[in-house]
């Protein structure tokens, strides 16, 4: 069986607000949490990468940047920006939020290897991101992200398509969000 072809989501468009600065800004180890997102992506398997921003508009390499001019509005619009804006050759994506450092390319590689339709990582048994979901529901996913919720509602009202990839091991995530989230990256 042929490898479907994966792009990688990243969702960058929020302005950070109980940090202070839009997180596809912050900086660590050197490497803006942005970059940092679409190495993760990228070492993962998935190609393209498509970022989507809103707050901050920055020149990312190695990506395709889109604009959400409703990303005030929540996680909902950039999830929809950026899912219409993924090439038709993408058979399936993998979703990742800026905000979590330390989640490593295993992991993404360990969602596409599942060979499902949706798939969840999950650390210690609860489900977190990354998200992979195939085409087919993009529409339905898309449909459901309103406001500030992703594709949680899609994956709430389809149970029984979801297969839970565990991901202990395969890094932290822990997603940042406020100055003390900030201060103890710093400190790593």
């Amino acid at each position: 069986m042929n490898t479907p072809h994966v792009a990688g989501l990243l969702l960058a468009a929020g302005q950070g607000s109980r940090l202070g600065m839009p997180k596809a800004l912050v900086t660590y180890g050197g490497e803006r949490l942005v970059d940092r997102g679409v190495r993760l992506l990228e070492e993962g398997g998935c190609h393209p990468v498509v970022v989507v921003l809103g707050a901050a508009t920055v020149q990312v390499r190695g990506a395709v940047t889109v604009r959400n001019p409703d990303w005030a509005s929540g996680m909902g619009s950039s999830l929809r920006t950026g899912l219409a804006a993924l090439p038709e050759a993408a058979e399936a994506v993998v979703i990742a939020l800026v905000d979590q450092p330390f989640i490593r390319p295993e992991a993404v590689r360990r969602l596409v290897a599942a060979g499902a339709e949706v798939a969840v990582a999950t650390y210690g048994g609860r489900r977190r991101n990354p998200v992979l979901i195939a085409r087919r529901h993009f529409a339905e996913v898309a449909e459901l992200a309103v406001g500030d919720v992703g594709a949680r509602p899609f994956l709430k009202a389809h149970p029984g398509l979801v297969t839970e990839v565990p991901c202990d091991g395969l890094g932290d995530p822990a997603d940042i969000d406020t100055p003390e989230d900030l201060d103890l990256l710093e400190a790593e």
